[in-house]
């Protein structure tokens, strides 16, 4: 990894970029990627597209969303504690203790996720807290104080946690979930570029807005787009640590290369496709199944127009909707490589239909 791309990726993922609110992230990932587009398109809500070789008659989109699980405020208290309702799938059981961002107008306030001590809890009355539970301290006494401070209703709070390595193997923190997957296909932009390659198709690198709550971003911009195959990718779980049921939860791990998804919205050649790709470079990679839906922009740009030809490779990740999420640098580099072996062999006029 270059510093350039180190950098970027730091500055990426420790940005905020909470579900509905996330310009200043695609901010940061356009101007990493200007070197290595043509053309950029900023639709209405934010979704951010860098466009590589632009007019072709064959399209093909990479894809990952932007948007992270946050919190809205939701009451504030005449003792100025602000209650809150969840902004995406919000986990009201990690947040006690937990230290938070108040995204105000023109400034992020400090706050903390407040709890009662032990010593003053019926510990054997304990429960799982809840979102009506749970409540954010900012320093203020009443709720005028916090209304001057530029909180109020409708504002959104990230929980506050940076980027760190774990044994030189592991990237930890909040939100890699899935603007990990917005840093790979930049770097799949970025190799495309530092090595001359001129595709027979138009590329839209597509980094999606607002998936955290039903997978709006993927479903407005495939509409624009209308590409001929799609390829997604988003984290998917670490089935190895305890608490997770493998007969259930299917049998995927950090360090075991890519999970390739099969699954009604994923179509099989082009799931076979990769796959061949995969074996002919020798990237180790990891299979899963899913029922109904995959739970992914996979599933807005197979079905939100005429169809798109659309499969999915995810990153397997520890602990997600955490501020410990954990992935493998190893399986990152090798969604990277996969994605970029994909576009290599795309010839801009594949017939991915079953029969004709």
């Amino acid at each position: 990894m270059s510093q350039k791309s180190n950098d970027f990726l730091y500055e990426y993922l420790n940005n905020a970029s909470p579900t509905g609110f996330e310009m200043s992230g695609q901010k940061i990932w356009l101007d990493y990627l200007k070197p290595y587009l043509d053309e950029k398109i900023i639709d209405i809500y934010g979704t951010a597209v860098a466009v590589i070789n632009p007019g072709k008659p064959y399209s093909v989109v990479i894809e990952a969303h932007a948007d992270e699980i946050s919190w809205f405020v939701n009451y504030i208290d005449e003792n100025g504690y602000l209650f809150l309702r969840r902004n995406g799938g919000s986990d009201a059981l990690i947040a006690p203790s937990m230290r938070a961002n108040i995204h105000t107008k023109d400034k992020v306030i400090k706050g903390v996720f407040g709890w009662p001590a032990i010593h003053v809890r019926d510990t054997t009355k304990d429960k799982a807290p809840t979102v009506s539970d749970i409540f954010i301290d900012c320093g203020a006494s009443t709720k005028k104080e916090v209304e001057e401070m530029g909180i109020h209703v409708g504002t959104v709070v990230t929980f506050e946690d940076g980027l760190m390595e774990l044994n030189e193997k592991y990237l930890v923190g909040r939100a890699l979930d899935n603007r990990i997957g917005g840093y790979m296909i930049a770097q799949v932009a970025k190799r495309l570029k530092d090595n001359n390659i001129e595709l027979p198709f138009t590329l839209y690198v597509v980094n999606a807005v607002q998936e955290e709550i039903g997978l709006r971003g993927a479903e407005m911009i495939v509409k624009r787009l209308k590409p001929d195959l799609a390829i997604i990718t988003d984290v998917t779980h670490d089935t190895q640590s305890p608490m997770y049921n493998k007969k259930t939860q299917g049998d995927m791990a950090c360090g075991k290369g890519p999970v390739i998804c099969y699954g009604p919205a994923v179509q099989n050649n082009v799931r076979d496709f990769i796959i061949d790709i995969a074996n002919e470079n020798k990237i180790e990679f990891q299979r899963q199944a899913v029922s109904r839906s995959t739970g992914t922009d996979t599933d807005s740009f197979a079905y939100a127009t005429e169809g798109v030809a659309s499969a999915l490779i995810s990153l397997p990740l520890k602990y997600m909707h955490t501020t410990v999420e954990m992935i493998a640098k190893s399986d990152m580099e090798s969604v990277i490589d996969l994605i970029y072996a994909c576009l290599l062999k795309v010839k801009g006029n594949e017939d991915f239909r079953y029969f004709s």
